[in-house]
């Protein structure tokens, strides 16, 4: 509005819809499951996400990865050379693009969600995360505050590996407070428009211009 003079008045801001969807049960294993979904681009910071977990090699950890691996080949070769570069080809698996049955059932069974995203407009994923009652680890970047609060998990500057390695493993290590996130996940899922909701407000505002 300040850059191009467009009077509040003339604009309507409407929240993508999240579909309500079973929440997570979780592992169930002696390891925690973590899940990351996005397409491998270098804005997702995934390689700084393979950093991170680097450092806590001590911890039951293994982490899942969906998302489009054909958009950045220089992207998916960075996040592969991290992997093998750390000896972690056992404990980080990256499916590429999953269907939608798929990644129901990666977050059914995910224990924490996970994002290093150096920057996003809204953040889908994240509420995807939320509406699953996920326990989120992600950034400031962009939006992301307004959609994961934070009672929801652990939100860091993006890019700080080594404040997204101490949040991995302030939930990976403590089981109370994962639970704690994610009963602030399932409250912050509540107030999420669905897209029955997102798609009435938009009607609203075509009908205003006519």
């Amino acid at each position: 509005m300040a850059r191009f003079g467009v009077p509040a008045a003339r604009i309507d801001v409407i929240l993508p819809g999240t579909d309500r969807v079973p929440l997570s049960v979780g592992s169930g294993g002696p390891e925690v499951e973590l899940l990351s979904v996005g397409a491998i681009v270098p804005r997702k910071g995934f390689d700084l996400l393979v950093e991170a977990l680097a450092r806590l090699a001590d911890l039951p950890w293994c982490l899942t990865i969906a998302g489009d691996r054909e958009r950045d080949p220089g992207a998916v070769a960075r996040l592969d050379a991290a992997v093998a570069r750390h000896g972690l080809h056992g404990r980080i698996k990256s499916h590429g693009a999953v269907s939608s049955g798929e990644l129901a059932a990666l977050y059914a069974r995910a224990d924490l969600f996970v994002l290093a995203s150096l920057f996003e407009g809204f953040g889908m994923a994240y509420a995807e995360a939320l509406a699953h009652g996920l326990p989120i680890i992600g950034t400031t970047g962009g939006a992301i505050p307004v959609t994961v609060p934070a009672s929801a998990g652990r939100l860091v500057q993006p890019g700080d590996i080594d404040a997204l390695a101490e949040a991995l493993r302030d939930l990976i290590g403590n089981d109370a407070h994962r639970r704690e996130s994610a009963a602030g996940a399932r409250a912050a899922a509540a107030a999420l428009p669905s897209w029955a909701d997102s798609g009435g407000q938009f009607g609203l505002a075509l009908e205003r211009l006519v």
